[in-house]
């Protein structure tokens, strides 16, 4: 009996030719279950670990990334300000493919078509480990929040309400 190959995403890649250690999870999913609320509960994880990416544009600096808590809200006053911008607005739903080449639910801060400007919530550090989109739905990857931030280029900052 053969065994299907897994398929790798673009974030997957990129970890392992940095040799980051991680974890796979995989669950299922469906088109009204894309929160970090469901991932939590299929995964068995607390919420608090789960961390979602939200994409959003600055009118200075244009693109940018906020990886933060899944029940936690982006604060846009306290991104702005960490970023330089006067001004930062939530991404289009409509323009994520476009700008990512990620879609809704699997949104991964590795591996994005640029490299943006990145900014992980500061409780991040309160972690071990955190989990992060993989880059396709159904699936999270599991590493250190030191390893996230080194390989996005990213800077630990207050960014929630």
């Amino acid at each position: 009996m053969s065994k299907k190959k897994k398929e790798k995403t673009n974030a997957i890649r990129l970890i392992e030719q940095r040799d980051i250690s991680y974890k796979e999870h995989e669950y299922p999913w469906n088109e009204d279950q894309l929160n970090a609320e469901h991932v939590a509960l299929e995964l068995d994880q607390s919420i608090e670990k789960i961390f979602k990416t939200l994409v959003a544009v600055g009118n200075k600096t244009g693109t940018l990334v906020a990886v933060i808590p899944g029940d936690a809200e982006l604060d846009l006053k306290k991104i702005a300000k960490v970023s330089q911008n006067k001004k930062v607005e939530m991404l289009h739903l409509k323009d994520l493919e476009k700008t990512t080449g990620y879609i809704r639910g699997g949104c991964s801060p590795i591996g994005m078509k640029k490299n943006f400007p990145t900014y992980v919530d500061l409780s991040a550090q309160d972690f071990n480990t955190i989990l992060i989109s993989a880059g396709k739905r159904g699936m999270q990857i599991e590493l250190a929040p030191e390893d996230l931030v080194n390989l996005v280029g990213g800077t630990l900052a207050d960014i929630t309400v």
